[in-house]
């Protein structure tokens, strides 16, 4: 007699299954393109130049405002010149109109950084961890059993081994 709360009570159900599937390999296409950007990103890996602030764009959030300078952006050899550029970390106080300071370009179409590098490798990493976990979680432990020839009992991985009994009933 099984008990509640057994194995057959903890099965998830085959839909759920199938959207965190979904949901891992969604987190990961927009993970798997941006490991080499952001690793370059971190470490300030690129072209060096100057960027010159031209605008400020500020985005208003309720109880908070996020800013960015645009403007350009040339390397140092005069080789790489990009227009309308977003500068990685930026914000209100950071710069003023016109003024020049040093850049990085890792090779993102629109943004630069500053030669310290950036952060935001963290949150590809955590979109990548999660992506890897997800199925890990779903298919990891049947997978390990069926390689290691562990099957539920009736399986073909179980060939040989008796059938748990079941305790018999103290009288």
């Amino acid at each position: 007699m099984r008990r509640h709360g057994g194995p057959a009570a903890r099965r998830r159900s085959p839909f759920f299954n199938t959207v965190l599937t979904f949901v891992a390999v969604f987190l990961l296409y927009l993970a798997v393109p941006n490991i080499g950007p952001v690793v370059r990103a971190a470490r300030a890996d690129g072209i060096g130049g100057r960027f010159t602030a031209r605008q400020l764009e500020c985005i208003q959030h309720p109880g908070h405002e996020s800013c960015t300078w645009m403007g350009d952006f040339r390397s140092a050899d005069g080789t790489v010149s990009k227009t309308d550029v977003a500068m990685y970390g930026s914000s209100r106080e950071s710069l003023r109109t016109g003024q020049e300071t040093p850049a990085v370009d890792v090779g993102r179409p629109r943004q630069v950084y500053g030669p310290g590098g950036s952060m935001e490798w963290v949150f590809t990493g955590l979109l990548l961890l999660i992506g890897v976990a997800i199925p890990v979680y779903l298919y990891g432990g049947p997978l390990r059993r069926a390689l290691t020839g562990r099957g539920a009992p009736g399986t073909p991985g179980d060939a040989g081994r008796p059938e748990p009994r079941e305790s018999e009933p103290v009288r």
